[in-house]
This record gives C-alpha cells, structure tokens and sequence, in this order.
C-alpha cells in the first residue's frame, strides 16, 4: 500500500470521526498504530492552507496528477518552459508539500513521461502500419542546424513528420540511407518530392526515390525578394525622405513669411516630391504584382476562369512574368542581378512538372476505379475537382487580396457546379463520396515546401528554449507533432496520415500515471519531527 493511499484512508477516517482515536481508526484501516501516528503527524504539517484539504482526497489527487502531468507535458515538452520556472510555479500553487517541485524532480518526471509518450506512439503507429491506408506521399526534405546538423522529412498533405535525425552530413548516401530505412515499413512510396535545388534532394527523388523533384515555389519567390525587394524599397525610402524634407521647408517658409518666389520653389518641391513616390510606390506595386503573378499561376486551374491548363501554358507563363520583371528594373535603372534571374528561369520548367505529375496520379485513380463516359469525366475535371481544389485553397490563403481572388474563383465554380444537370443526377450519399475523393486529391497538390521550414523555425526555437537538448528529445518533438498537433478540424497529423483516429494522447499518457513522487522531507521539518 503507498504512502498517499494510506494517508487517504486515514483522513477519510478522522472525517467521518472527528474524535476517533488513534487505536480506534488502526484498528479501522488495517494499520499499525504507530503507522496511523506517524502519517497522521504529517498530515497535520501539511494541513497549512484553506485548500489543503482537498489534496487529502482520492478526487483531489486525482486531479492533483492530472494538473503536474499536464504543466509538464503542456509547458515542459511542448513549449519549453523550464524546470526552474515549473517549479516555482508549483511552489506558487502551494503545492511543495504534496509533489516533489524541486527542479531534478521535475526532469526526473519529464523523462518519464518522455517513455511513456515514445513508447505509446511507436505502438500506434504500428497499428496505422498495420492497417494499410497509408497513401502515396508528396515528400519535402530540408536541413536544419541546431546544435548540430538535422535532417528534417515530411509528408506535405498530412503534415506527418517521418524523419527528424540528427545527421554528421548532408550526401546523397546518408540522405537515401536514412529515408529508405524509414519508409521500408511503411510500404508506401513517393508521388513526388518538393524540396530547394541542392544537388543531393535532387538526386534522392530522382535516383533513390525514383520520382520527380519539384522545385519549392516558396524559394523561387523568396530568392526574387531576397534579389530586388531591399533595392526597391531604398529607392521608396529615400523618395519619402526626401518628401518629408521639402514638406519641412515648405512649411519654415509659410511660416516665417519668405517671399513668393520662395514658397513657390518650395511647392514645386513638393509637387515632384510627391510625384516621386508615388512612381517608387507603383513600381513597388508592379514588382510585388509580378510576385504574386507567379504564384497564383501554378495551379491545375487558372484562377481567372477555372479553366484547366498544361505545365507548358503554366511555364510559358511563368517565364512572360519573369521577362517583364527584368524589363520593370531595367526600365527603372535599378541593378539587374543575372544570376537569380538566371536560377529562376532554371526553375520553371520543374516547377510547372508537378500539374502533369498531378493530373497524371488523378486520372490514373479515377480509371483505376471506374470506366466514366466522356460527359462524367468532364464533370469530375471541369466541375467536382476545381471545385474541391478552391475550397481547399480558399480555407490555406493568408493574404486578403489572394484570398479575394480565390473567393471569387470558388463562388463561381460552385455555381457552375450545382448548376450542372449531372450533379443533380447523384444521390447525397454518392456526391458526398465523389467529394471526398476529390478533397483528398486537392490536397495531394502541394507546390511549395513552406511546411518544413515552419517546423525547422519551431525546432530552432524549441532548441533556444531549452539551451540544448540530449537527442532523445527530438524524437519526442516528432511525435508531439505528429499525433497531438491539432489542425482547425481537430485532426492530428497521424489521424491524417494513417486515416484513422487516434486516442487523446495526453489521456493516454495521463492513465499510465498512478502516483507523482512525493516532496523531499527538508531539514527544518526532520527538527520539527524530532
């Protein structure tokens, strides 16, 4: 019997007797006297604030648990708080005499609950190996430096982290060897991979993965900024100084009453000024235009019309927009920087692969399943595919102005669509079904590996927090992310993955949990005890 379980049957004891004596409540437990003295004593030292009581019970330790067991695991290993912090925080709860607070006793209890979590997910995953829905994966790989070097992979449609090691090199070999290794198991392959244009990702798609590489839009357009955005906005910034300088002097001479001539100089000033940046803000504007040119064309659709378009429309597009953001700098006699223009250009032939890739793996699907007519297959590529594929971009888009042009594209397909005579022709039941596979389609679209790099600042952060960390605690990140990472619908990365549902996973690790370690009996209360 522990320590807590005997000191409740003793407190519950002198509750429902108050003048129960100590013979009396032995002999009603099953304890020794001296047991029932000794624990009675120390209930009593604990007994120091009005809510004291409560921890005393069976429903108050209960919760007690389920309170430490959640700081840790909220706070210690999701956030990076540390044990220093936990503790006082404890200490503040009044609760240091009732649960080790001091700080190894706290790190004590995070390693355990590191176990506890690893061992509850290894098995889970097991289970979704076991299972076989495991889909085909859209893979984007990526490094990052922490206090060393880690290789990072992820499925881009769940968001299901697979790989998180750390790495002595970036080669070819360790990266096949280490994403071989991990997708063996899963019996899955890799539709395509999106990743930056280092040599090694490259050839792991290609060689090892045997799948198409993709360039990552999102370093294409971050190498377009990084190249022009900083001499556009000097320009902007020194035109605005400029302005607010003759605005200055406008108003010294109005006020000091300088002569006509003077305040007409100062106007025209002024005038130019202003003309000034208001041309530096249109070529900002153009410039921040071609930007988002780019991006809103690589889609299966054009968002104008919807209407469906090849990689060679999508890539003669493309490359229209970068020409006429040279023309703008060359226009504006801004620095031309051939080498990003000309690693660009490289890019945009791959980039505009993944729409065949793409549409390839739909039809494949859908004539894998069902012989359509032409008029169905019509209605899935025209109507139910555009239509699920907006719906999905729509709820992912940040920006205002891009979400308005994909609100705008949206209502107008799903107008066309419910208008469509063929739609009416399904029952719900089967156009709920057809939705669905459509839904799971859109999202197997992924063109940038945003992703992983967003995971890659979380690490950094998380390894800042914890001014370095032993390697076990990489692992238990992975899985925190993978199946207690909650999207807007509640699912987890690994319930998207595995397309099954999961338990609560701090439940799970909160019911292996029967008792927290009890206080450190200081000095001054062994005096006391004496």
């Amino acid at each position: 019997m522990g320590f807590w379980t005997k000191s409740r049957l003793i407190f519950n004891a002198f509750r429902d007797n108050a003048k129960a004596s100590i013979r009396q409540v032995a002999r009603q437990t099953g304890l020794s006297k001296s047991s029932v003295h000794r624990l009675g004593q120390a209930m009593v030292r604990r007994n120091q604030h009005p809510e004291s009581w409560l921890w005393e019970t069976e429903d108050g330790q209960r919760w007690l648990i389920r309170l430490v067991v959640a700081v840790l695991y909220t706070f210690g290993l999701k956030r990076g708080v540390g044990a220093e912090t936990m503790s006082a925080f404890f200490a503040c709860l009044h609760l240091e005499q009732y649960v080790g607070c001091a700080p190894s006793t706290l790190r004590a209890m995070m390693e355990h609950l590191e176990a506890l979590i690893l061992e509850t997910t290894e098995a889970w995953e097991r289970e979704g190996i076991a299972q076989g829905q495991i889909g085909p994966l859209v893979g984007t790989v990526d490094e990052t430096f922490l206090q060393r070097m880690m290789l990072v992979f992820m499925d881009l449609v769940s968001g299901y982290v697979l790989l998180e090691e750390v790495a002595d090199d970036r080669t070819y070999e360790t990266w096949y060897d280490r994403v071989k290794e991990r997708l063996e198991p899963l019996k899955t392959r890799v539709l395509y991979l999106v990743s930056d244009r280092a040599k090694a990702l490259i050839k792991l798609a290609e060689t090892g993965l045997e799948c198409p590489s993709i360039p990552d839009v999102f370093h294409l357009l971050h190498d377009l900024v990084k190249g022009y955005a900083l001499a556009i906005s000097t320009r902007l910034k020194t035109a605005r100084q400029a302005l607010s300088h003759v605005h200055a002097h406008l108003d010294k001479c109005q006020a000091e009453g300088a002569s006509e001539v003077e305040i007409e100089l100062a106007q025209v000033a002024v005038a130019t000024g202003e003309a000034d940046v208001a041309h530096w803000e249109q070529v900002r504007d153009t410039y921040r235009g071609h930007l988002e040119a780019i991006s809103l064309q690589v889609h299966p659709w054009r968002v104008t019309d919807s209407t469906p378009q090849s990689s060679q429309e999508v890539e003669a597009q493309l490359a229209a927009e970068v020409t006429a953001l040279q023309e703008l700098l060359e226009t504006h006699e801004l620095p031309v920087k051939t080498a990003v223009l000309t690693k660009v250009r490289k890019q945009l032939a791959g980039l505009a692969e993944v729409l065949d890739v793409w549409w390839q793996a739909v039809r494949q699907d859908v004539h894998s399943q069902i012989v359509l007519t032409p008029m169905w297959a019509n209605w899935v590529e025209a109507h139910l595919l555009p239509l699920m594929y907006w719906q999905y971009q729509v709820s992912r888009a940040r920006g205002r102005r891009r979400k308005a042009q994909l609100v705008q594209v949206l209502e107008a397909v799903q107008a066309a669509f419910e208008a469509h005579p063929l739609t009416a022709q399904l029952t719900p039941e089967v156009l709920a079904g057809w939705k669905a596979w459509a839904a799971e389609h859109a999202k197997t679209f992924q063109r940038a590996s945003s992703a992983v790099e967003g995971r890659n600042g979380y690490l950094s952060q998380m390894h800042h927090n914890h001014r370095g960390l032993p390697k076990r605690r990489y692992r238990v990140w992975s899985v925190l992310h993978n199946f207690d990472c909650r999207a807007s619908d509640g699912s987890t990365p690994a319930a998207r993955f595995f397309r099954r549902d999961f338990p609560n996973l701090f439940e799970a690790v909160l019911s292996q949990i029967d008792a927290l370690p009890r206080p450190r009996k200081r000095q001054s209360a062994i005096e006391l005890s004496d």
